[in-house]
């Protein structure tokens, strides 16, 4: 694959996520349409690590594994970010009986 086809499919996935966050109002499918997010920028790094870095610098090692030092970080944040999602969707859970986005508004009470 070109790293333009590459860049497209991350470009549609990525805007996919964004659609199904912006869109959705149950917890758990934001959750997920950020994680599509995540996967769509974790993308575009390995392609951009894969096909601009090589050119760029060519003696150093290192700039090859750019995009996939980059992507293997937002593996870890997404990771936390879905631990902390899933605790606040318990708690929500617990209280309102519903997985509801305008129902998190309770949890200050």
């Amino acid at each position: 694959m070109s790293l333009e086809s590459l860049l497209i499919v991350a470009a549609i996935i990525f805007c996919i996520g964004l659609y199904g966050a912006l869109a959705r109002r149950n917890f758990i499918a934001v959750l997920m349409s950020v994680e599509l997010m995540f996967n769509g920028v974790n993308l575009t790094l390995v392609a951009l690590g894969r096909y601009v870095a090589p050119y760029a610098v060519q003696e150093q090692l290192s700039a090859v594994f750019t995009g996939q030092v980059f992507a293997v970080f937002i593996i870890t944040v997404a990771a936390a970010e879905i631990a902390l999602g899933l605790g606040i969707v318990f708690a929500v859970f617990r209280s309102n009986e519903s997985v509801d986005l305008t129902d998190a508004a309770t949890l200050r009470h």
